[in-house]
């Protein structure tokens, strides 16, 4: 196993931030993290990267133990924390040759920031000092530090916060290509993200693991109900669509625009057109809405 965590629980004070997490992640694995803010992922990262001790428990990195071998550790893991902290007076070039010498690259420095700015599409900007650099070209250079000596793990805490749609896209197709070759471990609150890139999630909700499967099966989570997103032309009680045949739940949207959950026994479209017909009201629009992970990922932690 690339990474190995065993019982691994933190205690900051009187506050439980991880209670009894395990967990493995294969080579060429891209895992998403996921879970509320404050849930103990920046937490769990912090303690594979060697910055912070468990509590109890146990971490390995490629059999590297993170208490007794953590030089090692490093060595195999590249870390992106979520604040991005680069020193903005520097030159992208200049900085990551400073990170080379830090890990030791010597004879090897100028190949390799040539061969990780070609990869991380610095280029165009590699003249400009960092502070002068867009949010997604910082986010560039962070992951750029984090690949420089070539490591096995990537460990991605956030790293597509804050970005623009256009250089969002730019650096999740990056993340994938290194996926291919790497194991990936990422955290982020944007779930379309998790579905394009990773392969598996992880959920944790109050420093405890709630679910850890493929994002395919996830997406089977609630398949024992179905979602109907209705648009009706006026206004309508939450009582009265509740006593609809069929209907668990409902939710407003925005306006006249429900949300509704229903058995899957039978199709409760029809009798919402008959509930429609009844209060005198015309239906705008109705279409059945696919299972999304961000539905399954609030289900598990709304708690």
């Amino acid at each position: 196993m690339s990474i190995q965590v065993s019982n691994i629980s933190k205690r900051y004070g009187a506050q439980l931030a991880l209670d009894n997490v395990s967990f493995t992640i294969s080579p060429g694995e891209i895992v998403g993290l996921l879970g509320p803010n404050g849930a103990g992922k920046s937490t769990m990262m912090k303690i594979i990267t060697c910055f912070i001790p468990p509590t109890s428990g146990d971490v390995s990195v490629y059999g590297f133990d993170i208490r007794e071998q953590s030089l090692e550790v490093r060595k195999k893991v590249g870390y992106l924390p979520e604040n991005n902290p680069l020193y903005t007076d520097m030159y992208i070039k200049e900085y990551l040759e400073f990170m080379a010498g830090i890990h030791q690259l010597g004879k090897r420095t100028a190949k390799r920031v040539d061969e990780i700015m070609e990869m991380t599409g610095l280029n165009p900007e590699r003249r400009k000092k960092i502070g002068a650099l867009s949010k997604g070209y910082r986010q560039r250079v962070g992951l750029a530090q984090a690949l420089i000596h070539d490591p096995d793990v990537l460990i991605l805490d956030e790293p597509t916060s804050g970005l623009d749609p256009n250089q969002l896209v730019d650096i999740r197709n990056l993340i994938i290509e290194i996926g291919k070759q790497k194991t990936v471990m990422l955290s982020t609150h944007i779930m379309q993200e998790v579905e394009a890139m990773c392969s598996r999630a992880i959920i944790i909700n109050h420093g405890k693991i709630v679910a850890d499967d493929s994002t395919g099966q996830l997406l089977k989570h609630n398949e024992e109900t179905d979602q109907v997103k209705v648009e009706f032309d006026k206004e309508v009680s939450a009582a009265l669509l509740k006593a609809v045949q069929g209907v668990i739940d409902v939710k407003r949207i925005s306006g006249n625009i429900w949300l509704i959950e229903a058995g899957r026994e039978h199709d409760v479209r029809q009798d919402i057109f008959r509930f429609a017909v009844d209060n005198h009201l015309a239906v705008l629009s109705m279409q059945k809405q696919n299972t999304r992970l961000e539905d399954v990922f609030q289900q598990l932690t709304k708690k």
